[in-house]
């Protein structure tokens, strides 16, 4: 999600789950390959499993790119042709290519062959007119052919013609089916579904049909749901039991970070939801709010903001 999972909301989500797999924001071919790639590409070693998601269309960019990608120690290199926003569509890369599969294949294919690392494409089930019967299986059919190990699909057209990028991600109405059909025709391939899922329990429900599911705005408003992944979905104890023991657990991030002159609120803005509904929850919003962007703040803000957050409400909530 572009502007939302950088590293420093990655390093703060896997803290909670060591199993789910994280993606980066969407990076244009162009950004890596002309860009500061320390910048634009770095992470922390703790982020794996961890993919690499570009935003492009030709061919001989997203090789490089997707090279560029690897040797900085990506597992995954995921192809986002589902971006509904302005940014993306007059740049030719994002939910337009839904219209250009053959296009989207032959990126497809470059990668394939510049990478050991898996290819996946992440997408729409069609964008405006579109009959998402015949779009979604012509894209992912081709893609498919042209290596993709993975198919991950937000079960909702893009309008790109009439619809902000906002609107884009509510008012299409969601078609999950589509998505099962699309595994039930493809039982080979791994299909993840995306979109409008708000809770762990929706998601599991989901996993009788598809072999993944991806959480997105879910994860990052509430992430006290990641607490619950490991345990419920994977069957193995969480990395950290409550999200007070996250936070302790992120202070060194932090402090490093802070020593490297990054401002304390381009960390602590990914975590206005930890405390989502409990006693003190807003107290702790708003301290952070008003101390964090403060020049020089420090760690002491953000443990001054926790301890306003009752004891008792430290266990994750239900899912």
């Amino acid at each position: 999600m572009m502007d939302w999972t950088d590293r420093h909301c990655r390093v703060f989500h896997r803290l909670m789950t060591r199993r789910a797999r994280l993606y980066t924001e969407m990076l244009t071919t162009g950004a890596i390959i002309h860009g500061d790639r320390s910048r634009l590409l770095g992470f922390d070693p703790s982020e794996h499993p961890l993919a690499l998601q570009l935003g492009g269309s030709e061919a001989r960019d997203l090789e490089t790119a997707a090279k560029i990608g690897e040797d900085f120690g990506y597992d995954e290199i995921n192809l986002n042709v589902g971006c509904p926003s302005d940014r993306v569509k007059d740049g030719r890369f994002g939910a337009c290519l839904m219209a250009e599969p053959a296009l989207v294949a032959a990126g497809v294919a470059a990668m394939k062959r510049a990478v050991k690392i898996p290819v996946t494409v992440k997408c729409r089930i069609g964008i405006d007119d579109q009959d998402p019967e015949l779009a979604l299986d012509v894209l992912a059919r081709g893609v498919v052919a042209a290596g993709a190990d993975a198919l991950i699909v937000h079960a909702r057209k893009a309008w790109l013609n009439g619809l902000s990028p906002k609107e884009n991600r509510d008012i299409p109405p969601l078609d999950y089916d589509r998505v099962y059909r699309l595994k039930a025709a493809m039982p080979g391939v791994p299909v993840i579904i995306n979109g409008g899922i708000a809770s762990l329990g929706e998601a599991k429900r989901h996993l009788a049909y598809v072999d993944g599911v991806m959480l997105g705005r879910a994860a990052y408003q509430e992430p006290w749901r990641l607490l619950n992944v490991d345990p419920e979905v994977f069957g193995e104890a969480a990395p950290h039991t409550t999200m007070k023991d996250v936070f302790e657990a992120m202070m060194p991030y932090i402090e490093d970070q802070l020593a490297r002159g990054t401002r304390l609120h381009s960390m602590t803005r990914h975590f206005v939801g930890a405390f989502h509904g409990v006693p003190g929850a807003r107290a702790f919003r708003r301290h952070l709010a008003e101390n964090g962007v403060r020049p020089g703040a420090g760690v002491n803000v953000l443990r001054d903001a926790i301890a306003l957050v009752e004891g008792r409400a430290v266990a994750p909530m239900a899912a």
